[in-house]
């Protein structure tokens, strides 16, 4: 009994390998190309801010 167990369980572990090797998808990966980074404003000038405090009344 436990010996026909250990054989089924073996034998679907070894079905389950099987379909996972065979039915996996195989994917093409893209080289990857040297893309530089896109620059949309190349002179982009910072402002400054310039804080107004309110009157303290010292």
């Amino acid at each position: 009994m436990l010996l026909t167990i250990a054989i089924s369980v073996s034998f679907l572990v070894i079905i389950n390998f099987l379909l996972l090797k065979f039915s996996c998808n195989k994917t093409v990966k893209e080289n990857k190309i040297d893309k530089k980074p896109v620059v949309l404003r190349p002179h982009m000038v910072l402002k400054p801010k310039i804080e107004v405090l309110a009157p303290t009344g010292s």
